[in-house]
């Protein structure tokens, strides 16, 4: 599982067995995790985040969306 990125408590990363579906990242802390897709940014699904802290993740996804875009381009060779 690659990290892409760590912002405070969360870490924004890739599972290595995706590269065949459309650009996305995973953000975890704890317990809580969620997924975005990136094309155009928006949540895919989430467990124990409320509406405030997926807002902020939507957020840092969408600041740091063209870092999150080459990462994966880099690490799935597209």
């Amino acid at each position: 599982m690659p990290t892409v990125l760590r912002i405070g408590k969360y870490r924004f990363f890739f599972f290595s067995n995706e590269g065949s579906e459309p650009y996305h990242v995973h953000v975890e802390s704890g317990d809580q995790y969620a997924k975005f897709w990136i094309k155009p940014v928006r949540l895919a699904r989430s467990v124990g985040y409320g509406a405030v802290e997926l807002n902020r993740l939507e957020k840092m996804v969408m600041k740091h969306e063209k870092l999150i875009r080459e990462k994966w381009d880099e690490y799935f060779g597209h």
